[in-house]
C-alpha cells in the first residue's frame, strides 16, 4: 500500500471511530510497559512509540516518570487524539513528550532512541520493500545496544485488522526478517481481549541491536 493510502485509511478510521470503538484498544498498556522495564529503560532513556497513533502507553510513560518519550504515527488525527488526551489528564506533563506525524517507511531519524516500541504497525507491511524500508528506519533510530520491543500477530492470530491484510510472525520469522543485527533477548505470547470481547493472539518480542 502506498504511504498516501495509508495515511487515507488511518485519518479516516481515527476521524470516524472513538478510541474503544477500535479492536486494538487497550485500557492497559501491559505487556508493553513490563518489557520496557525489562529491556533496562531508565527514567531518561530515549522512547519512541512507532505507529502509537492513540494508544494510552504514551500516558502511562509519562505518568510514571519517564522524561524522553516520543510517539510516532502516520494519522495526524490519531495524534491529535493522543494529545488531547494527555493534556486532559497530565496538564504541563504532556508537554514532555515530542509527536511526530510521518510514515515509518519514510521516515528519517534525526536521533537515536533507546527503546523502539511497535505494538501492531510492522505486521501490516506486506510488502517486502515496506518492510525492508521499515528496517533501514529502525537501524538508523535505534542506537547499538538499544533495545526493539516489537509485537505482531502471532501466527494463530487474525489474517487482517481494520480490514487490511496482515503478516503474522512467531518470534524466529519476525527475527529472520530484522536480519542478524538485531539479536532476540525474550518473547512472549500475549492473547489480547478486544472492546467486544474477542481474542486476538499476540507475540511480543525484545530485541538488540548489536550492529
Amino acid at each position: 500500500m502506498e504511504a498516501t493510502s495509508r495515511q487515507a485509511h488511518w485519518d479516516n478510521v481515527y476521524t470516524t471511530k472513538g478510541e474503544n470503538e477500535v479492536s486494538w484498544f487497550q485500557q492497559s498498556a501491559a505487556p508493553s510497559l513490563d518489557l520496557i522495564v525489562q529491556a533496562g529503560a531508565t527514567d531518561e532513556s530515549a522512547i519512541i512509540d512507532i505507529g502509537g497513533g492513540a494508544s494510552r502507553l504514551v500516558d502511562s510513560l509519562v505518568e510514571q516518570g519517564f522524561e524522553d518519550v516520543t510517539v510516532l504515527d502516520l494519522s495526524a488525527a490519531a495524534l491529535t487524539v493522543a494529545r488531547s488526551r494527555l493534556e486532559s489528564h497530565l496538564g504541563a506533563s504532556a508537554e514532555k513528550v515530542r509527536w511526530i506525524v510521518a510514515d515509518v517507511t519514510t521516515w528519517k531519524p534525526a536521533r537515536a532512541y533507546d527503546i523502539w516500541h511497535d505494538r501492531a504497525a510492522f505486521h501490516f507491511l506486506t510488502d517486502a520493500s515496506d518492510r525492508e524500508a521499515y528496517i533501514a528506519s529502525l537501524r538508523g533510530g535505534l542506537r547499538i545496544g538499544g533495545h526493539a520491543i516489537i509485537a505482531t500477530f502471532a501466527p494463530d492470530g487474525p489474517e487482517k485488522c481494520s480490514g487490511l491484510p496482515v503478516a503474522r510472525y512467531d518470534n524466529a520469522s519476525l527475527g529472520q526478517t530484522l536480519g542478524a543485527a538485531f539479536q532476540l533477548i525474550d518473547t512472549q505470547r500475549h492473547e489480547h481481549a478486544t472492546p467486544w470481547g474477542a481474542r486476538q493472539a499476540f507475540q511480543f518480542s525484545i530485541f538488540r541491536r548489536e550492529g
